[in-house]
């Protein structure tokens, strides 16, 4: 069968994400799979690209399939034991780097796949970067993101603060902020369901970070969240709560609440 033919027989799935599955299957680039769609597949290449569709039919991040992701301009090794990085991260990242001194303590919180933790050491290598994940699984992932771009992050196993000892200059974390009830979970439920639900408001993990983060972060220290586009409002409660200031929420590309900041006093 030629490329060309399969790809007319799978016009159901979306033209980008089968071509990048011809291309990784052949171990070419997707440049080659558009010019040269005569190119006849071995029955092997078909079969698996037959049972790969399937898995995106099911809703299977096609990162899974590929075993990789790009994030801020870095290629991150992916699987089901870690969240598939989000590109509205990315704002997360941007805003720390803008906020933070070259030579900062930072602490990231719910590291999965280490692509926060990594991309900011990479940006700024004089960085002092510990990331920490409650699932093992995870950090195993990380590590191996951490030696393929050969960057030095501290991993610590542990449930938020519980492992973690000293004061920061920031801490960053994308935590879970999806509702236990939120109907998109269905489409999600490939990825690691500890790191997208956070209690019946999606802000059990928020709120518990809010409570301790002042007793980890030096005078006038950083701390900044990724939240839900719906969940500004409230974070910035939160963060009042627990006597931050400068408190300011920051919407991604697409115009949503997103990201919040704000300081130690």
């Amino acid at each position: 069968m030629t490329v060309l033919a399969w790809l007319a027989e799978h016009r159901d799935i979306e033209r980008l994400d089968a071509e990048l599955l011809v291309a990784d299957v052949l171990g070419t680039d997707r440049a080659r799979v558009i010019a040269f769609p005569e190119h006849v597949m071995a029955l092997a290449e078909v079969q698996a690209l037959d049972a790969l569709s399937e898995r995106l039919r099911d809703s299977e991040p096609l990162a899974y399939l590929l075993q990789r992701k790009e994030f801020f301009g870095l290629s991150l090794r992916v699987d089901n034991r870690v969240l598939v990085p989000r590109p509205e991260t990315e704002l997360l990242v941007e805003l720390t780097l803008a906020r933070i001194a070259t030579d900062a303590e930072v602490l990231e919180l719910g590291t999965g796949c280490g692509a926060i933790a990594i991309a900011l050491q990479k940006s700024c290598p004089g960085l002092q970067i510990t990331a920490v994940d409650v699932a093992p699984e995870a950090l195993a992932v990380a590590r191996e993101n951490a030696d393929r771009h050969n960057v030095n992050v501290t991993f610590l196993t542990g449930d938020w603060f519980s492992t973690v000892a000293g004061t920061f200059d920031a801490i960053v974390s994308n935590p879970p902020y999806v509702c236990s009830n939120d109907p998109h979970l269905k489409a999600l439920r490939h990825e690691p369901q500890r790191a997208l639900i956070a209690g019946v408001d999606g802000l059990a993990a928020i709120g518990a970070i809010a409570n301790d983060a002042g007793s980890f972060l030096k005078p006038e220290g950083l701390l900044i969240v990724e939240h839900g586009h719906d969940q500004g409002r409230r974070v910035r409660e939160l963060f009042d709560k627990n006597h931050f200031q400068a408190i300011e929420t920051h919407k991604d590309l697409a115009g949503l609440e997103r990201v919040t900041t704000a300081n130690r006093a």
